[in-house]
């Protein structure tokens, strides 16, 4: 059972690495969104999201720390 289980997985992650070996060359999307300009509102969303959690998170860390002393 175990084998087979383990022969599951690995055929299965074969399968998605080829698949994404292929996703990966054409990129017509990211293609478009660079033609039209907005490839930038796209990455500037994505940064403004990802410095939002970082905040938070530092934000929680603080918090967490003051309770702590305490």
């Amino acid at each position: 059972m175990k084998t087979k289980l383990i022969l599951f997985f690995c055929s299965m992650l074969t399968f998605l690495s080829s698949t994404a070996q292929t996703m990966i060359t054409e990129p017509a999307m990211a293609d478009t969104f660079r033609s039209n300009g907005k490839i930038y509102v796209v990455i500037s969303v994505l940064s403004i999201i990802f410095i939002c959690i970082i905040s938070y998170l530092v934000y929680l860390d603080v918090k967490l720390k003051k309770l702590e002393k305490k």
